[in-house]
């Protein structure tokens, strides 16, 4: 897509500068910073069914945008819509997902949604290669319209119908996925657990943010998760992905730059299903301290690769498709899923909800950070200084894995949080 808007035919007009380019790149994190809280509040009051709908109808609206214009403020308005849809996304549909599966199968049909996302970034990027501009979009935006008519007859999630005090309901709608019949035994079983965790989430006392500054564990679990997120999101992945065939240019890769961008999403879906089961078997920390030192290296390849080419001279052109490959192979497989696990298994019950909103808002500013400075660095310092400050954020996540991060597997919250206090 970059390409084609970049071109002499560009469907814009004209050939969008990278400083265009850059806000059309970043508007979409900038507000899915305001999409946490809108659809935090949406998801608590009108239900995850609604609020799944509505996360489709804007990006359907996003991508009808698109369709009926090129200009720019035209496209950053699609993107400032998608990015709305996309910061209730990581947090609803989660939540819907684990709200309507039974306990033998919620891990499995979880871990769908990053491989469907992975799946989704490769069609595009097939697509790309091969169809013009507005035949992907006719074809994509049909990707929410059929998922809002799907929903309009998807049930409403038990949890929620529970919390509403609609037990009956909730009771048919178990009925229903589980293929039970509605007095079965274990409905009631089921409806009874969900009212008391209902009931211990309203007992709880509220948390202030003075009183998680005052508990040293959790300061100290904040401050870490900040980090990690920090650094996650300005690891690389999304310049890379955005702006990829740019990347490939500047490395000195003559062959099609969009069919070699092919294999990073066929990686990612690899390495997710391979850090599917390397998570449970070696732990938390030991996979996210090799992925940030595979990255470093990886990012130290590329970038040299790009500043022999700036200099004149000539690398293979196999070694910066392999330093990319390499590195999204890690991120897919440990930097992008782990800071998330360890988030959700560092804190209890009691702040969890409180900070995780606060966490997941930091990390799409930190993810518009990065697309927005890309180009301004680039332009001033060379691709190939971004990509050595990539490697050096990257170092800094290994430095403060190995040093603070606590193991987290098979720990209760309780132990976390002493090993959190342990730590100097």
């Amino acid at each position: 897509m970059t390409k084609v808007l970049q071109s002499e035919n560009s469907p814009s007009g004209y050939p969008l500068s990278d400083y265009e380019i850059s806000w059309i790149a970043s508007a979409i994190c900038l507000a899915a910073m305001f999409g946490v809280s809108l659809f935090t509040y949406i998801v608590d009051k009108y239900g995850r069914r609604v609020a799944v709908l509505l996360i489709a109808a804007f990006q359907a609206l996003s991508w009808i945008l698109k369709l009926s214009s090129a200009h720019i403020v035209v496209l950053i308005t699609a993107r400032l819509l998608a990015g709305l849809g996309a910061g209730g996304c990581y947090n609803v549909v989660p939540m819907y997902v684990r709200e309507i599966s039974q306990d033998d199968i919620r891990g499995v049909l979880g871990s769908f949604i990053i491989l469907f996302q992975n799946i989704g970034t490769m069609a595009m990027f097939a697509m790309g290669a091969y169809l013009s501009y507005y035949t992907i979009l006719w074809i994509i935006v049909w990707v929410p319209v059929l998922t809002m008519i799907l929903m309009v007859k998807a049930p409403e999630s038990p949890a929620f119908l529970v919390k509403r005090g609609k037990n009956d309901e909730a009771a048919k709608t178990i009925a229903f996925l589980r293929r039970l019949d509605v007095n079965d035994k274990r409905i009631q079983k089921e409806i009874d657990f969900m009212k008391n965790e209902e009931l211990t989430y309203n007992s709880l006392p509220k948390i202030s943010f003075k009183s998680i500054y005052q508990n040293k564990a959790w300061l100290r679990g904040c401050m870490l998760n900040i980090i990690l997120m920090t650094i996650r999101s300005n690891s690389g992945n999304l310049a890379v992905l955005n702006y990829a065939p740019t990347i490939m240019k500047s490395a000195g890769v003559t062959w099609n730059p969009e069919l070699q961008t092919l294999s990073f999403p066929a990686v990612m879906i690899l390495a997710s299903f391979i850090s599917m089961s390397c998570v449970e078997k070696f732990g938390r920390k030991p996979l996210i301290i090799i992925s940030f030192g595979v990255a470093v290296v990886s990012h130290i390849i590329l970038a040299t690769t790009m500043l022999v080419q700036h200099q004149g001279s000539s690398t293979p052109g196999w070694l910066p498709v392999i330093a990319i490959v390499t590195f999204f192979a890690v991120y897919a497989g440990g930097i992008s899923p782990m800071p998330y696990i360890i988030m959700t298994e560092m804190f209890n019950f009691q702040i969890r909800a409180k900070v995780m909103g606060g966490l997941v808002t930091h990390a799409w500013f930190m993810s518009f950070v990065e697309l927005l400075s890309f180009t301004a660095i680039a332009d001033f310092l060379g691709t190939y200084s971004v990509v050595y400050i990539y490697a050096g954020l990257n170092l800094v996540g290994v430095i403060v894995s190995v040093i603070f991060l606590p193991e987290t597997k098979g720990k209760t919250s309780e132990q976390i949080e002493n090993d959190l206090v342990k730590k100097k």
